[in-house]
């Protein structure tokens, strides 16, 4: 019987699956030693991972590229589109309503939302910008699954609120602040200060080092 992959083991695949994706064209098999060098793991884990799908490498051969792609996207659930809204259109905001990379990744965005007047109704990209007001009615109509939070701090958790209420099962969280939702909602942290503050330590401890 197949094991579930571990929640740890997740982030390894969507790594494992952009490098398979920018392999040149033509190669068809990959060794999990080249994968692994690829993205920055040692084999063993890299094996291991594949392992949970179902997969296996042969000594000396590798693994079929396609089909290791299909594996993961499968597993990651990208076989499928998921629809998102995304509230909030300041510089970020924009920047990701404006992202032509959502649609081949498996996602498509149903609605952009803000709450100033003066954005609402002006047109970023193909999408129209809506009244936070209405999020949970075109949440429902729509069918989005995935929320992303592109707002200030401070409005960030009653967005969070309403996309749970609404019936959002995700959620993508670009406020530098911490939201607090139902059990039911995963919800996922994107802070770009928090992770200069890693890249920080590291460079802190190799010239303490």
């Amino acid at each position: 019987m197949k094991q579930p992959v571990p929640r740890v083991a997740v982030p390894r695949l969507t790594l494992y699956l952009q490098c398979l994706e920018d392999l040149p064209a033509g190669m068809g098999r990959i060794s999990s030693e080249d994968l692994a060098s690829r993205a920055g793991v040692n084999s063993a884990k890299v094996r291991k991972d594949l392992s949970y799908l179902g997969s296996y490498g042969v000594r000396g051969v590798g693994y079929d590229a396609e089909h290791l792609r299909f594996q993961i996207r499968r597993e990651l659930g990208l076989t499928r589109e998921w629809p998102l809204v995304i509230v909030g259109v300041g510089n970020l905001g924009r920047a990701l309503a404006n992202y032509g990379g959502f649609h081949e990744k498996g996602f498509r965005v149903v609605g952009i939302f803000d709450d100033d007047p003066n954005k609402v109704g002006t047109r970023v990209g193909e999408h129209r910008v809506e009244p936070v007001a209405a999020l949970p009615d075109v949440v429902r109509e729509r069918q989005a699954r995935i929320g992303v939070i592109a707002t200030p701090p401070e409005e960030a958790q009653l967005v969070a609120e309403m996309l749970a209420a609404a019936g959002v099962a995700a959620i993508l969280n670009f406020a530098p602040t911490v939201v607090r939702v139902p059990a039911h909602v995963a919800v996922r942290r994107a802070d770009f200060s928090t992770e200069l503050q890693v890249l920080a330590f590291h460079l802190h401890q190799g010239t303490a080092g």
